[in-house]
């Protein structure tokens, strides 16, 4: 038997000084699925890691290895669906963010100080505050683009500085910091104090990648995922095609609809991943090439698939980078446009246009196809998706986001 004890007891491994971590994820598998891979390898070094996360997380994060501690999140029962993060949708998602971090910081806060806190830097702005209460150092996970004064996503957000809702949100964060002891809040929204960030996802795929010196690009930190259970391709030889949308902007029936019923006559065998606001029956006869599900084993269809038609959400886009899987994006929102624009530049997929009309005509199937045709045998598009693999095995994944870690405990 293993015993771990905290940094205080003295106790060391092969890594350094073992720690106590305390690790938090918000309301999103985007958010919590690129945290695991980290997770399992700094339990497998010897550290004690408390994972707090909403409980649909709870199983993966077990997997993973860590000590599970349920939170309830105000996102679960939100009303009007999933923000845009343009417009005034994004004032929206800053309102829901700083809704959300209050009780998160009441239910994480009663808990003893931990040697560290790693947290998503995106989301999780309780993790900031937590280590701020508690004087310890944090390490933010970003799973997204990231910003410098080279980049920044509000090339796509569109959001002005001076808009009067965007300074009345910012009013009330810095109400809220200022009275959890926060006074600079320029340095706590992009998470300057943290002692270190790790992005993951490779440099090459980020913009102006090469002017991040502070920041460490792991590439994605992936597990095998297995409490997702196993998918086995079909016993016809026809090419696998993915098509889903993602967990939170996947409200599109009409879209499935089209895909499923355009399917018939191509000689492909398509994976529908429909969410769960859309039900197999509603979308009609299902073809005998076409299996419809909620959810799959993202990871296991993969490694079979030919083509992946998705929403872009990073965590999709890594994953389909990481098993060499080009990509027909269907961008839903603006980090998602963000994606797949950069996926095109890199030649590493192709984009589908889509007028807001089209997403619900049988004009969104062809469009689809079209792009399925372009990308299946381009040997273009598979020399950068090898490419694209060689940079994020240099980047070290898991073990590289848990050095990162590791070296922050030692210079602790």
């Amino acid at each position: 038997m293993c015993i771990v004890r905290n940094v205080g007891e003295g106790t060391t491994g092969s890594n350094g000084p073992m720690a106590m971590i305390y690790v938090y994820g918000p309301l999103g598998a985007g958010h919590v699925n690129p945290m695991l891979g980290s997770t399992a390898e700094l339990v497998l070094r010897g550290h004690t890691v408390r994972f707090w996360a909403p409980r649909p997380f709870a199983e993966r994060i077990e997997e993973a290895g860590a000590q599970f501690e349920p939170v309830e999140s105000t996102w679960e029962t939100m009303s009007g669906g999933p923000p845009q993060m343009h417009g005034k949708e994004f004032f929206r998602a800053i309102g829901l963010l700083l809704n959300e971090t209050k009780p998160m910081v009441a239910q994480c806060a009663t808990e003893s100080p931990p040697d560290l806190i790693v947290h998503d830097g995106t989301l999780a702005w309780w993790g900031r505050i937590l280590a701020h209460r508690w004087n310890v150092p944090a390490v933010e996970t970003w799973p997204n683009f990231v910003g410098n004064q080279h980049w920044s996503m509000n090339e796509y957000t569109k959001v002005s500085p001076f808009d009067p809702r965007f300074l009345w949100q910012i009013l009330r964060a810095a109400r809220y910091l200022r009275s959890q002891g926060i006074t600079d809040v320029g340095a706590f929204m992009t998470g300057k104090s943290a002692a270190g960030r790790i992005v993951t996802i490779p440099r090459s795929f980020q913009y102006a990648g090469e002017t991040f010196d502070d920041w460490s690009f792991v590439g994605p930190c992936l597990t095998d995922r297995a409490f997702q259970g196993k998918w086995v391709p079909p016993t016809s030889g026809r090419p696998v095609v993915l098509v889903s949308l993602g967990t939170a902007y996947n409200n599109r029936p009409e879209f499935f609809r089209s895909i499923m019923q355009s399917s018939a006559d191509k000689p492909w065998h398509v994976v529908l991943a429909v969410g769960d606001r859309t039900s197999a029956e509603s979308l009609g006869a299902i073809p005998a090439n076409v299996e419809v599900h909620a959810q799959v084993p993202q990871l296991a269809v993969l490694q079979h698939a030919r083509v992946f038609v998705t929403h872009a959400g990073m965590g999709s886009v890594m994953e389909s980078l990481s098993h060499e899987v080009p990509m027909a994006t269907v961008p839903q929102m603006a980090e998602q446009r963000a994606n797949a624009d950069r996926i095109a530049e890199l030649g590493l997929g192709v984009t589908v246009e889509l007028d807001a009309g089209e997403q619900t005509s049988s004009a969104a199937a062809d469009a689809v196809w079209r792009a399925v045709a372009e990308v299946a045998d381009n040997t273009e598009v598979a020399s950068g998706l090898a490419r694209m693999r060689s940079d994020i095995e240099h980047a070290g994944r898991a073990s590289a986001a848990a050095d990162v870690v590791d070296s922050v405990t030692r210079s602790g």
